[in-house]
């Protein structure tokens, strides 16, 4: 194959491969959602946990409630941030199809967003999420779970998962982060 020809294939096998990114957060409660409902639903999660068993319709209308309850910045100012994150993402996506997702308390979930973006096209998929440090649950164990049942169910699109992150690299963020708000001197990237 001459150099013509094999341009020519990796252009086509990129335009045939449609890149998407999710951006994961946590999710949080909003204010005005009624807490005689939330301490219910968190009644029910922790009497099924362990056992085994999955949600009760109860449960499931519960959570359904509150993960698609309306928001306002004023009432769910961590969704407002997620979207402030999310903004700032997009322009360094190079043309990505882009969707937000949450953990808990918010609607889309980690599956339904992936399952948006496969719906429009979507061959190649990042999930990042916006929990940058090891070790919790949601980062470390529940993603990676959703991400191997839905990478079994579609098996054509190419799942990946940005994380863990290099502790240096959050590292440097927040040292920078720390310079900036004290008034110091920048510290130089890391080469």
């Amino acid at each position: 194959m001459n150099r013509e020809t094999e341009g020519v294939r990796r252009e086509e096998e990129r335009a045939a491969t449609r890149r998407g990114v999710v951006l994961v957060g946590h999710g949080g409660v909003p204010k005005d959602f009624p807490r005689e409902r939330l301490a219910r639903l968190k009644a029910l999660e922790a009497q099924r946990r362990g056992t085994g068993r999955g949600p009760s319709a109860e449960e499931i209308e519960l959570d359904r409630l509150l993960r698609t309850w309306p928001r306002t910045p004023d009432t769910d100012p961590y969704q407002a941030g997620l979207e402030a994150l999310a903004a700032a993402l997009r322009p360094h996506l190079h043309g990505a199809l882009f969707a937000l997702a949450y953990n808990e308390f918010c609607a889309p979930d980690v599956e339904e967003a992936v399952e948006g973006l496969i719906a429009a096209g979507v061959t190649r998929l990042t999930v990042v999420p916006s929990m940058l440090t090891p070790g919790g649950s949601h980062s470390q164990e529940e993603i990676p779970a959703i991400l191997d049942r839905l990478r079994t169910m579609h098996p054509a699109v190419e799942i990946g998962y940005a994380w863990p992150f290099d502790p240096a690299d959050v590292a440097r963020l927040l040292a920078e982060q720390v310079a900036r708000f004290e008034g110091v001197v920048r510290i130089p990237p890391r080469s």
